[in-house]
Order: C-alpha cells, then structure tokens, then sequence
C-alpha cells in the first residue's frame, strides 16, 4: 500500500462513527464551496450520513442552495415515483430536506433511451464544471456504482446488466415477490475517477474482503474499487471490521 493512500484512511469504531466522519467532510466540504458539485450514492451505508447532513442544514449550520449533485446511478424501467427507484430514496434520505434547488439535483433517469440518457448525463455533468466530491460505497465484489466486475477503468455512463449477487443483496430494497430490475444506468468508472475528490465509505466485515481486494492487491477490473488507486485525492473512511484485512 501506498504512503499516499495509507494516509487517506480512516479507520473508526462503529459504522456510526464512520457515518459521523463522512458526513463532516461532505459538509465542510459543501462550507468551505456553496456552489459545489457533490456525487452521491445511494444504499444502507449513506443513510447514517444524509441523515447527519440534514440535521446540520436544520439546525441552520449547512446551505445546499447554490450545490449542484449527481447521483450514480438508477435502475433502468423505475421511474422517478417508484418506491425503490433511487430517485425517490434522494427524495427521502437528503433532497426533501434539504434547500438543494430540485433543478440541480441529478439522478439517471431510469426510463427512456439508455444511450441518449447517458450521453446527455455526461454532457450535464461537464456543464457544471464536473464533480467536486464524490460519494462511493462498495459492493461485496468490488462494484463502485453499478460498475460490476470487469468494468473497464476507462468506461463512461452507460447502460449495465447487474450482477445476480447484486440484485440479491439490494432485494431488501424492494417489496417481497418485486423482483430487482436487472438493468441500471450507472457513472462509468473513468466518469468516476474524474472526480476531483472522492470520499469512499465502508463498514462491516461483509466489506473487508472488497478492500483488501481492491487496497492489497494490483488494480484488477475483476475488482472494480481498485481503480480508485490511481485517484490522486481519494479518502476511505471505514469501521474496523471492514478494515480488518487491510
């Protein structure tokens, strides 16, 4: 492991003390930049984190009024108003409390021509001068959005087929008997890694083995998460059982 990437992580008790952290620097982040352009991610680990970064904008101490955000990815035949689409779980978790004009806050759309989508997902996040800080958490196979194994490192946003391990673990997500969309629109791992920061969250042992992976062993596109390697501003902030193979 490098010294420059040792120094980026973050080893802390709980996935409540992870949460705590990352939520700080997402918001001193946001502070420090009113105009930012924030990459979220959606999931169970960021929940603890929008939940701490709306408490922040209630208590009068956080504007997203002049933010800007994209998110990762959604799956594809969801739209907007589905409950398990990630465009209502934004909506729940952060937008809907939270000042962030509803203009600027950018989820895939999970209807429509994937292509045309996708290209015009990329153009808007160039128009907006690209992405400040970006949000990741890891799948169980090293997948950082949906960017499942063998992803090339230098993919854009496009349409993707998840993996069946993927759709088991976000089942939960869904009503019993629904069964998880097979498809997504997801950010390409090079759109990822154009990301002038990148903060990636993880906890729990079920994760030790993806970071090791991606963090102990040569960049692999069987592991997606280890392209974040070459990230010249990357920061992993993670609990001690998902740290324990580092």
């Amino acid at each position: 492991m490098s010294p420059l990437l040792q120094a980026a992580i973050r080893v802390l008790p709980d996935a409540e003390a992870v949460a705590g952290e990352a939520a700080r620097l997402i918001g001193d982040h946001l502070a420090a930049e009113p105009a930012a352009v924030l990459g979220l991610a959606t999931g169970r680990t960021p929940l603890g984190i929008y939940r701490r970064l709306a408490a922040r904008h209630a208590a009068g101490g956080l504007s997203f009024a002049r933010a800007t955000s994209f998110n990762l990815d959604e799956y594809r035949g969801l739209g907007p108003d589905h409950p398990a689409s990630f465009a209502a779980y934004m909506r729940r978790e952060l937008f809907g409390r939270v000042d962030l004009p509803a203009s600027r806050a950018h989820v895939p759309p999970g209807l429509g021509d994937a292509a045309e989508a996708a290209a015009r997902y990329e153009a808007q996040i160039a128009a907006a001068g690209g992405i400040g800080l970006q949000l990741l958490g890891i799948g169980r196979n090293g997948h950082i959005g949906f960017n499942e194994p063998g992803a090339p490192f230098d993919s854009r946003t496009r349409e993707v087929v998840l993996d069946e391990s993927t759709r088991e673990a976000n089942a939960p997500d869904f009503p019993p008997g629904t069964e998880v969309p097979a498809r997504a629109l997801t950010m390409g791992i090079g759109t990822i890694l154009e990301a002038r920061r990148i903060l990636l969250v993880a906890t729990g042992a079920a994760k030790a083995e993806a970071l090791r992976r991606a963090f102990r062993a040569p960049p692999d596109t069987a592991c997606p998460a280890s392209a974040l390697t070459a990230h010249p501003d990357l920061t992993l902030v993670c609990d001690r059982a998902a740290a324990a193979l580092l």
